[in-house]
């Protein structure tokens, strides 16, 4: 092979090294940062579609219905511990900081932390739903029968 190719050669593969090693070192920093989003019943469960569950120490984002009467308060700091829950098993978050305006038992929030053990996530931040009027047919039917969701008279 003549010095003309050889160094042609090495270019190319010189070029496509630094490709593959910038490639890996971006997907490895974007993997940190990446919240996917999970249901109390997918916690336990895992996603219908894979049966994957969050593994303890991960990153997720979940969304539920504060269930009535399981938020508890301490009275000297801004900590907040409550359950969540959709159609099945609950989910408890911890939170440290304000709560929005519209957080209250019985509202559908999403909130973003790091999953402590199974059943416990410790939220970095909390976010209540804008509009509760809308929510699918069949999940608002579960809840009413389970006695989770308000009706129309006000009532559980």
């Amino acid at each position: 092979m003549n010095p003309r190719r050889k160094k042609r050669l090495l270019a190319v593969t010189s070029v496509l090294v630094l490709v593959a090693a910038a490639t890996t070192v971006m997907l490895f920093s974007l993997s940190g940062s990446i919240d996917v989003f999970y249901t109390p019943t997918e916690i336990h469960e895992g996603k219908d579609s894979t049966g994957q569950k969050p593994l303890v120490g991960q990153r997720i984002r979940i969304g539920g219905l504060v269930v009535p009467d399981s938020v508890v308060r301490d009275g000297e700091s801004l900590a907040v511990r409550f359950d969540l829950m959709d159609t099945g098993p609950k989910v408890t978050v911890e939170f440290n900081g304000i709560l929005p305006d519209l957080f209250r038992e019985g509202q559908g929030i999403v909130a973003t932390g790091t999953l402590q053990t199974p059943t416990l996530i410790v939220a970095q931040e909390v976010l209540a739903k804008h509009d509760e009027e809308y929510m699918p047919p069949e999940l608002a039917e579960q809840l009413k029968g389970m006695g989770h969701l308000k009706t129309e008279e006000g009532g559980y």
